[in-house]
């Protein structure tokens, strides 16, 4: 693809990497909208050459494309205003970065939503994870986006419009929260007096996520999918009262697809359930009695 002149409004940790990322691949980008102090240092180390300039400017600099990195809810807004002041121009292309929305957020704008599948934290090496990643496309011209996201190193992933949302969500609900369940995990870990919780968890976690992912339901293990009851109700008993929701939620839904995948026959999961059951009850109870914060 010929160089584009590109301007980057959200120097988060997004669209300083992303706009680096088009950097390295020979576009120029030339300006960046940067509000706090930490996407300003984000935008001076990754995008040197960008002028930090307000958005309706850096919409006017872009000339060629604008990439617009900004948080879901702020968008529609962003896109309006932009739009209302005649920041964009015809010809122009406007590609957000948005997982949740799609083509109908810019309304007559052109356009397309250009998700990378893959979590950011605004440091340098976030660039080495680029390469070979998907990328959820929503597009009306699939020849400038197959382009340009080959000159980021990625592939597109074609999402409809109306898929937006469960496109997101499936992702949101795998990175985001497998965070939370790490984390869940490393504390329960030191509370029962491990000192390096990563150190335990690195190779067991590792090996869950490659046989999940080539495996599906078949990589399932553990007391829940062998409908080991009496060991469930120890880690219930055992266990803080603020950690026992998100292990019930996922002890019941990891039963349900042990059982779908024939790994955990029903009349095996019968007390397995009744634990669970009893026990998010008497949680229940005890929230409302105020018992639990």
């Amino acid at each position: 693809m010929n160089a584009l002149t590109v301007g980057v409004v959200g120097a988060g940790r997004v669209g300083a990497v992303l706009g680096a990322a088009l950097t390295a691949a020979g576009h120029r980008v030339v300006a960046a909208a940067a509000v706090s102090s930490a996407s300003r240092e984000r935008a001076a180390r990754l995008l040197p050459d960008a002028a930090i300039l307000p958005a309706d400017e850096v919409a006017r600099a872009g000339s060629d494309l604008l990439l617009l990195a900004v948080p879901d809810d702020a968008l529609p807004e962003m896109i309006a205003g932009l739009d209302r002041t005649g920041a964009l121009r015809p010809g122009q292309v406007v590609a957000h970065t948005s997982g949740a929305h799609g083509l109908a957020v810019l309304g007559d704008v052109n356009g397309m939503a250009l998700h990378p599948a893959m979590t950011f934290t605004g440091a340098d090496t976030d660039l080495d994870r680029l390469p070979g990643i998907a990328w959820g496309v929503t597009t009306r011209d699939r020849a400038f986006a197959t382009r340009l996201v080959a000159d980021l190193g990625g592939v597109p992933e074609w999402v409809a419009e109306d898929a937006r949302p469960l496109y997101h969500a499936a992702l949101a609900h795998g990175a985001n929260h497998l965070v939370t369940l790490v984390n869940e995990a490393s504390d329960l870990l030191r509370a029962a007096g491990v000192g390096r919780p990563g150190r335990v968890l690195e190779p067991l976690l590792t090996a869950a996520l490659d046989n999940a992912l080539r495996m599906g339901d078949a990589a399932l293990t553990g007391p829940v999918s062998r409908g080991d009851a009496g060991t469930v109700a120890k880690h219930l008993d055992r266990m803080p009262v603020d950690a026992v929701p998100a292990y019930l939620a996922m002890a019941r839904r990891t039963a349900d697809r042990a059982i779908a995948s024939g790994r955990l026959r029903p009349h095996d999961a019968a007390a397995l359930l009744d634990v669970l059951s009893r026990a998010d009850a008497a949680r229940v109870k005890n929230v409302k009695s105020g018992s639990v914060a």
